[in-house]
């Protein structure tokens, strides 16, 4: 498979890449392109926004999770029929788990064979650039640094003396200068970029950010990169097996207070025989008979007071746990079903499922990679296994109860979870925890979670 493939990377975090990668991904796509986009890593904000950018549904790539030929068949899973795919790194270029990087954004490009194009923050910097760019283009082998954007320039004679040092002592080259931008086009909040599902202003802020590369960057050039790209060989199937007929209907809740999901997730479940269907928690109207529910992450602290006002569906929702329907609920979901949350001095009842209670803190109580021992039989992960994902919340989760007299079906091996290194509240057939999963990485979950449902349907 050959397909026109960039990393966009940085030097840290706040570089610049995310304006790169959504400027790129917009203003080719208003070219009359067809990009793919891509994000590096468990991000799912990021993600959604590059999908808004390129007009096409957005996709993970991210070597914790996955095999280097799980990531390939992936990419080219979603990228086959496009034009170009546009792959934003996270963090550094070369930041990774450890000391030798593994699972860095300079690992993922060298899995994908693909050239780098680097955002590099220019602030209060000229001649110095050249030598942070010399380090970096020799520091690993099989990194192809491709090209850099100078982003936050202070003016044209900033943007010379920048060009002109790279231009005399490395071999990258310059192919765009991006002048200070100031407020941050995209809003933020504690967890990153708001969420487009509370903004309306994106579509005038993508085809600004469009502009803003047309104007100040080489797009020709880039292309011209983007194309360097080898072609992929020996990529296999990512779904190797056909898809088995729907024999079960699982609802996935996707509104405002919660919309954190994979697509591989749902791609998955369908494949495995489930008919998906999208429900709201903020929306009164009847459910469809369904045989299983999906409580993604999101923001139900900022929604608080509307899911609380809706006794209703909280009821609703109990009712189906009490009755035993499968509900698989990762972070904002698990808020969803708990006691109440709270934020700041006001607290908000919940469904209740689930006897604990969340309180938001004023900064990440949980951020990273995640390695879960199974320890208790359930539906959904086999007992014995070990799961990987990851979490980034900002609540904390509260009990009267200690960590060993809950029903906690994992052990963390790393991450922080619920209470006292444990995560994964079993009750029922109802399975809630903060850790995020991807059904690449967890290939039994989706077909566990419809094998229960039709069980379930069984009665």
């Amino acid at each position: 498979m050959s397909i026109p493939r960039l990393v966009v990377t940085g030097l840290s975090g706040g570089a610049g890449k995310t304006i790169n990668s959504l400027g790129l991904a917009r203003a080719w796509s208003e070219a009359g392109k067809t990009v793919s986009p891509f994000k590096k890593g468990p991000d799912y904000i990021d993600a959604v926004w590059l999908g808004l950018a390129a007009r096409r549904p957005s996709s993970n790539l991210d070597p914790y999770f996955m095999q280097p030929e799980t990531i390939r068949s992936l990419f080219a899973h979603r990228a086959h029929l496009a034009d170009v795919a546009v792959i934003e790194g996270n963090r550094g270029l070369y930041d990774g788990m450890d000391v030798d990087g593994s699972c860095s954004t300079a690992e993922l490009a060298r899995i994908l064979d693909a050239p780098v194009l680097l955002s590099m923050d220019c602030t209060k910097m000229t001649r110095t650039a050249a030598a942070v760019l010399s380090g970096i283009a020799g520091f690993e082998d099989g990194v192809n640094l491709g090209g850099v954007i100078l982003n936050r320039t202070a003016s044209e004679r900033h943007r010379s003396i920048l060009t002109s040092s790279i231009e005399q002592y490395t071999d990258v080259p310059v192919l765009g200068a991006l002048p200070k931008i100031s407020p941050d086009p995209i809003p933020e909040r504690h967890m990153g970029l708001i969420s487009n599902r509370e903004y309306d202003g994106q579509e005038e802020i993508l085809s600004n950010l469009a502009r803003l590369m047309r104007d100040n960057c080489d797009l020709e050039r880039i292309w011209e990169l983007a194309c360097s790209a080898g072609p992929l060989t020996g990529v296999a199937p990512l779904w190797p097996e056909a898809s088995k007929p729907a024999e079960v209907t699982i609802g996935y809740v996707r509104d405002a207070a919660l919309w954190f999901y994979y697509e591989e997730n749902l791609e998955a479940l369908s494949r495995a025989g489930a008919k998906l269907v999208e429900l709201s928690l903020l929306d009164d109207s009847p459910w469809p008979e369904i045989h299983g529910l999906y409580l993604g992450g999101g923001f139900p602290e900022t929604l608080a007071e509307d899911l609380a006002s809706r006794c209703e569906m909280g009821q609703r929702v109990r009712s189906l746990s009490e009755a035993g329907l499968p509900i698989y609920a990762e972070c904002g979901g698990f808020m969803f079903l708990t006691e109440s949350v709270t934020w700041g001095d006001k607290t908000w009842p919940m469904a209740g499922v689930i006897p604990v209670r969340t309180d938001l803190c004023k900064r990440p109580h949980g951020l990273g990679y995640v390695r879960a021992e199974v320890l208790q039989d359930n539906p959904y992960h086999p007992k014995g296994s070990v799961l990987v994902g990851h979490e980034f919340h900002y609540s904390q989760c509260l009990s009267d109860a200690t960590a060993d007299a809950l029903p906690m079906a994992l052990r963390m091996e790393r991450g922080t979870g619920m209470i006292g290194g444990f995560d994964g509240y079993m009750v029922r057939n109802t399975f809630a925890c903060y850790t995020h999963i991807h059904a690449l990485g967890t290939p039994w979950w989706a077909e566990n979670f419809v094998k229960t449902a039709e069980a379930w349907k069984e009665g």
